[in-house]
């Protein structure tokens, strides 16, 4: 790579990390977004000009001789900086090619990939390496709590020993054949971006790929994939399955986290989790033995995970008011949604629920499979309020969107309205909450859900008294 990178695209998810991992190895780097035109996300976009970040409009003038262009799978051909960067002949790299740069070249290396999972397992990872002394760089697409300090509000990245770099990698656009992990992580596979068969040859390949594979055996179709794996290789993890090489005993779910015992050879340690839900419980036993197998003690991992504070958007409680508790969190798709509704539903008091589709093609895809999944995880006396999918333009398929899928939850067997403009929803939150219950803002791909969630608590605490 050219000293100087320019990121199209700089304020997603995926890309934030990114840049401030290459900013702080002295690299100069400068970026573009489009919600930074539309004066969105200010805050987000200090923080980078704090780094020695320059920010300019998308609109190709940021682009010089000598940088390297990097794109996000959101940015478009057709967008100026892309068409600026090729008229100079500046090299191009997306953002799964830079990242798979930076992790093949560390000489140890996890990569967490799955359908579901992976950002908070590459969270325990990366604080339980850091809380034993190990320094990782860690790039993820979400924010970890305990790495966050006023001068890093947006603590998605950890910048460390170069040699020792974790990462979450994605499946959704076909990039994780890229990664050559030490390690590879796979957490679960279920329908998401792609088809079944499509997704079994990916994964397959991505371990293939590593020096080791540490796969969820309660999971049916990561325990098929297993059996590809040669055994030397292969670390298995579960509360359920008697074969697995790291296993979890003794699980208790509570409402504000969990704990279990978990057993590795001789070994029997004792795990607090601040985080609840099962889901979040495998999550641990994932990150127990991808560090094991780095060689860190499962002792010092147990009591590290211990003090794991989380990530932010998942199942993260914003704030309560007025007896009123509100949650933000990603989940977007069937096996997400199911693991949240779980833990949810497990807590006393009614559920209020807002859901936005993060697009019209997840809907096409997965429809039937959401639609369902609502159905069998919502009570009675639930509610579920759908607002209209993301939409950043383009040509998709739009004639599937949230009408539809508020018709086919209710054919399911389920109860859901369709309100297209979320202040609309806030305003039925605001009427129907009442003291006890809970109300969990859903979605993936718009980072203003969690303001939507932090304005809601605001306007409960000014609430008039029930």
């Amino acid at each position: 790579m050219t000293q100087s990178s320019f990121f199209c695209g700089i304020g997603g998810s995926g890309m934030l990390p990114l840049a401030c991992i290459v900013r702080a190895r002295g690299q100069r780097v400068a970026g573009s977004d489009r919600a930074l035109d539309a004066g969105r996300l200010a805050p987000k976009f200090d923080f980078l000009r704090s780094l020695g970040i320059q920010l300019f409009p998308q609109d190709g003038s940021g682009l010089a001789e000598a940088m390297t262009l990097v794109t996000s799978a959101a940015v478009e051909e057709t967008i100026p900086d892309v068409i600026r960067a090729r008229q100079l002949g500046l090299p191009h790299l997306t953002r799964p090619q830079l990242l798979a740069e930076l992790l093949n070249a560390a000489s140890r290396s996890v990569a967490v990939g799955g359908t579901s999972g992976k950002s908070t397992v590459t969270g325990m990872v990366g604080w339980i390496l850091h809380a034993c002394h190990r320094q990782p760089t860690v790039m993820n697409g979400a924010v970890m709590k305990n790495f966050v300090a006023p001068e890093a509000p947006f603590a998605s990245a950890l910048v460390g020993d170069p040699e020792l770099f974790v990462s979450e990698v994605d499946e959704s656009d076909g990039s994780i054949a890229l990664y050559r992990p030490e390690i590879a992580v796979l957490t679960n596979v279920s329908l998401d971006h792609k088809e079944m068969d499509e997704l079994r040859a990916l994964f397959g390949d991505f371990l293939r790929a590593s020096r080791k594979a540490v796969l969820n055996l309660d999971d049916p179709e990561t325990r098929l994939i297993s059996e590809q794996v040669p055994a030397a290789k292969l670390v298995g993890y579960g509360f359920d399955s008697p074969g697995a090489a790291v296993s979890g005993r003794n699980l208790q779910l509570e409402p504000g986290g969990a704990r279990f015992t978990v057993h590795a050879g001789d070994e029997r340690h004792d795990v607090q989790l601040q985080i609840p839900g099962r889901h979040n419980a495998s999550n641990a036993l994932a990150a127990l033995a991808a560090v094991r197998a780095l060689g860190v003690p499962l002792a010092e991992a147990a009591a590290a995970l211990g003090r794991f504070a989380g990530l932010k958007r998942r199942l993260e409680t914003v704030g309560a008011a007025a007896g009123v508790t509100v949650i933000d969190d990603f989940a977007h798709n069937p096996d997400k949604i199911a693991a949240t509704l779980h833990t949810l539903t497990a807590r006393p008091g009614r559920l209020l629920l807002m859901f936005q589709p993060h697009g019209y093609g997840p809907l096409a895809k997965m429809g039937e499979q959401l639609a369902q999944t609502f159905a069998d995880g919502l009570r009675p006396d639930d509610r579920l309020y759908l607002s209209d999918p993301v939409y950043q333009g383009g040509t998709v398929d739009r004639s599937r969107g949230s009408d539809w899928l508020a018709d086919a939850v209710r054919s399911a067997g389920g109860g859901a309205e369709h309100i297209p403009a979320r202040p609309d929803i806030g305003e039925r939150l605001l009427a129907e909450a009442r003291p006890g219950d809970t109300i969990a803002i859903l979605g993936a791909r718009d980072d203003t859900l969690s303001e939507f969630a932090a304005e809601l608590v605001r306007n409960l605490a000014e609430r008039p008294s029930l």
